[in-house]
């Protein structure tokens, strides 16, 4: 197992991803388009925090630009946090959870694919190694509502 401490020699990369929540209790996942580092592996939405905004209002801005849909700030709420090391960079990865939303996901940013995932199913999809954690963190939960 990779040592998780940060060596100072790679980019750190700051990131807001979120476990969205239907009615059904079933998560959104979304893959990874071709062409990018770790393309076809399924994620949660989110990405990268500009310098500018906190990790809510990242998640606010991705999830209308990735996906149009349309976040409160006061719906998302801290689930854990990740830092892991990858060859080239050092992630570390907040995550929220949000069961309130307006819209309807469209794919506008050359995503692969989307599916609405039951928690017990989760570990069925391939992830990054940085999502593993927050996928064993959602199934031991014994409820997302």
């Amino acid at each position: 197992m990779p040592s998780k401490r940060y060596s100072g020699n790679k980019n750190m990369i700051y990131v807001a991803a979120v476990a969205l929540t239907n009615q059904q209790g079933e998560i959104l996942l979304v893959q990874r388009p071709a062409g990018k580092q770790m393309a076809g592996l399924w994620e949660f939405p989110g990405g990268k925090i500009e310098s500018h905004e906190s990790p809510e209002q990242a998640l606010q801005r991705e999830l209308k630009e990735e996906l149009n849909l349309t976040v409160d700030l006061d719906d998302l709420v801290h689930l854990c946090f990740v830092s892991h090391p990858y060859p080239d960079f050092h992630l570390v990865m907040l995550i929220y959870t949000c069961h309130q939303w307006q819209g309807d996901v469209e794919m506008l940013e050359n995503q692969e694919d989307f599916a609405w995932v039951a928690r017990d199913d989760l570990k069925a999809y391939p992830m990054p190694p940085a999502d593993l954690p927050v996928v064993e963190i959602l199934c031991n939960l014994a409820s997302l509502r």
